[in-house]
């Protein structure tokens, strides 16, 4: 079976999860905590490379304070059950926002974790915009992955998307340019085993030619 090497994952649809569930919108984002762990013990069990989580977004700021506070506990809580594991860790996101949590900033850079291991990238407080804004005018391929503030992650084989919703939603814009998207109607916090599993040999089915 064909591996990715690269899996990226957008969590959505934990405040429309919490709604079905009698809950207010802001506590769907603490039921994403578990998953979000099930998800890289099941890239490591396939021995995928690297893994990136969408934790929030800049634009993800203009919501009501609570679910601003929540999702961003939520980021923390998720970055620290990750550094429980061994992984080489980074979390990319602008840290000259008040936004950005200051107990993720020593992370900003990748850190190895107990053995190292897979390499795990959390974006909180990312922008698209953003990211690619020190490529501004810079040509050629190599010269713009260069400048990226996220220009450690490497590209993206595969994203999965959870919610139902079929877009990138500015997810690292640059690093999925030849991603093939898989998409699960099933909300974030309903994650199943299978659905990964569903992913992987869906991906495999998959034509990759990057253009050629």
């Amino acid at each position: 079976m064909r591996i990715p090497k690269h899996i990226g994952l957008i969590p959505d649809g934990n405040r429309r999860w919490a709604e079905t569930m009698g809950m207010q919108k802001q506590n769907g984002y603490e039921h994403g905590l578990n998953p979000g762990l099930q998800a890289l013990k099941l890239a490591q069990e396939y021995g995928i490379d690297e893994i990136t989580y969408y934790g929030f977004t800049t634009d993800n700021c203009k919501r009501p304070k609570i679910q601003i506070e929540a999702f961003m506990k939520s980021c923390v809580d998720a970055v620290n059950l990750i550094a429980n594991e061994d992984v080489s860790l980074l979390v990319i996101g602008n840290t000259d926002s008040k936004m950005f949590p200051e107990e993720l900033l020593k992370y900003t850079k990748r850190t190895a974790i107990g053995n190292g291991g897979t390499r795990v990238n959390f974006l909180v407080n990312y922008g698209w915009d953003w990211d690619i804004s020190n490529a501004s005018g810079v040509s050629g391929r190599n010269n713009i992955m260069d400048n990226l503030h996220s220009r450690d992650i490497s590209r993206i084989d595969l994203i999965l998307r959870w919610g139902g919703r079929k877009r990138l939603s500015g997810f690292l814009p640059v690093q999925s340019v030849y991603s093939d998207i898989y998409t699960i109607d099933d909300m974030w916090p309903d994650f199943k085993p299978e659905q990964f599993h569903k992913a992987i040999r869906w991906y495999d089915m998959q034509d990759v030619t990057l253009g050629g």
